[in-house]
């Protein structure tokens, strides 16, 4: 296990030095979302929603929208900035018996470990609270946000619980509340009857998950009867460029008020690499595509010139990288012609 936060136990004037650890971990069978044509991996891009071009990480900013429309932004500074006074820091503030907290508070469960020579305190904390038959409330800060927790221990280790605030907590307005249902004494006495026969000690090892099992057993059936196949090499770079290009090129003619060249969509669904042809390149190298994609570019240069003088006159800065874009397929296209 790897920790995910380190800080210290404020216990009254002890400081208690930890290492947090998730105690849980999922087990869910995971899936790629694929097309299901070819098994390509399905990919996402984050693309602002104002100017359409594809945002960097580094560029992604937090947005609070307010009441009125207006967005308020936060960056990583702004929110180091904030005094979280249990970003490093287990308070505990108070100590009650379990049975007093509900568990629809519980959201996330931990381990801690005592960090370097805070062993001898960690212990005394441990076994000071298996004595009184208690949990410490406290407060803590994972990932800039500070969460009620209850800390306990389980099996010689100090777990904590982070809970939820009490207004997050919803209310059931159900109408069923309202009315006044009866009950027949007979049905009830049944019921109960039920629940006694019912009745055990739990032991979580007892039951399984019927749905993973099911899953598990599919995929091996299907494994077993040779339904797999090979994970489909990703496209070049360079095949969905051309076909970018133009989408560039005639979006940066329609924002200039121009009208797009008559059979630029033809030239572009022809300069379009198709699958085969790039599953072939893949599995030799490519050596042989690259001209074929050259005299594509050639094709199409006639067509990219007049959309670059309508791209120039457009004030976005797409327009202009699309025109410059397009200048080098025309000299490439120029040379044949003077040989020729």
């Amino acid at each position: 296990m790897r920790s995910i936060w380190r800080g210290a136990v404020s216990f009254g004037l002890v400081s208690i030095g930890v290492k947090l650890y998730s105690a849980t971990e999922d087990h869910d069978i995971r899936f790629h979302q694929v097309h299901k044509t070819d098994g390509g991996r399905v990919k996402y891009k984050r693309v602002c929603s104002v100017d359409g071009e594809e945002v960097e990480y580094g560029d992604i900013a937090k947005g609070y929208e307010l009441p009125d429309g207006q967005l308020v932004v936060l960056t990583d500074a702004d929110l180091d900035e904030l005094p979280l006074a249990t970003k490093h820091e287990i308070e505990v503030l108070q100590f009650v018996a379990q049975e007093q907290i509900d568990p629809i508070h519980f959201e996330k469960t931990y381990y801690l470990e005592p960090d370097g020579v805070a062993t001898r305190p960690y212990v005394l904390l441990r076994t000071a609270l298996e004595n009184a038959g208690q949990v410490a409330i406290t407060k803590i800060a994972i990932r800039q946000r500070e969460s009620l927790a209850a800390l306990r221990v389980r099996e010689g280790v100090l777990v904590l619980h982070t809970m939820r605030w009490p207004d997050e907590i919803r209310r059931p307005g159900f109408a069923f509340l309202d009315e006044e249902v009866p009950v027949r004494p007979q049905e009830l006495q049944m019921a109960e009857s039920l629940i006694s026969t019912m009745a055990g000690d739990f032991d979580a090892g007892a039951f399984t998950d019927d749905y993973r099992e099911a899953m598990t057993a599919l995929l091996e059936a299907k494994q077993s009867g040779g339904e797999v196949q090979a994970v489909p090499e990703a496209a070049e770079a360079d095949g969905g460029a051309v076909v970018d290009l133009m989408s560039a090129l005639r979006r940066s003619v329609e924002r200039a008020g121009g009208t797009a060249p008559a059979g630029t969509d033809d030239e572009a669904a022809d300069s379009a690499p198709d699958d085969a042809a790039q599953d072939d390149a893949a599995q030799n190298d490519a050596p042989a595509k690259r001209p074929a994609k050259r005299a594509a570019a050639t094709k199409a240069a006639p067509a990219k010139a007049p959309a670059k003088k309508a791209a120039a006159k457009a004030p976005a800065k797409k327009a202009a990288a699309a025109g410059d874009a397009a200048e080098k397929p025309a000299k490439r296209a120029a040379r044949p012609r003077k040989t020729a």
